[in-house]
């Protein structure tokens, strides 16, 4: 079985990444998305999920419902690759990562994801590929959602 891309979603009311120190990405307000690329993945899968981290209603409107996308309620994406999505836990102790695409191929739909989710109009931070992160945020709903790209195809 191949696994397409998974995203963990979070409703942020701010959200930063730093490496060595040094502050990559951030943003004031939005979705804090933790991306894997799978070994299945390609760009149709990208612009899929593009589509679906911009078009996500769990911002709430006037009535207090969740009704608005992060593009609705004026918020931007931190988007981070983050291969352990894919750890298989199901035998012993240690994680398999069998299923995580190639650095390679991942970095490159990585970027290729990041691109779609800008041309729906978003402002898009991301962190800086295979490097040591450190994520900071505050959820603010809470609201997190997990996203499997291989429910549809």
């Amino acid at each position: 079985m191949v696994i397409n891309m998974r995203a963990v979603v979070q409703r942020v009311r701010d959200a930063k990444v730093t490496v060595a120190g040094e502050t990559v990405g951030q943003i004031a307000f939005g979705l804090l998305v933790l991306v894997g690329i799978g070994r299945g993945d390609d760009e149709k899968t990208a612009d899929w999920m593009a589509d679906k981290i911009a078009g996500l209603r769990i911002f709430e409107d006037e009535a207090g419902k969740m009704n608005l996308s992060v593009e609705d309620a004026g918020g931007a994406v931190l988007l981070i690759s983050q291969f352990t999505l894919f750890g298989d836990c199901r035998k012993g102790k240690r994680p398999s990562f069998t299923e995580a695409a190639v650095p390679e191929k991942a970095r490159a739909l990585y970027e290729v994801l990041a691109a779609k989710i800008r041309e729906r109009g978003l402002l898009v931070e991301c962190g800086k590929f295979q490097a040591e992160m450190d994520v900071r945020f505050t959820n603010t709903g809470p609201v997190t959602l997990l996203i499997d790209s291989d429910k549809l195809f």
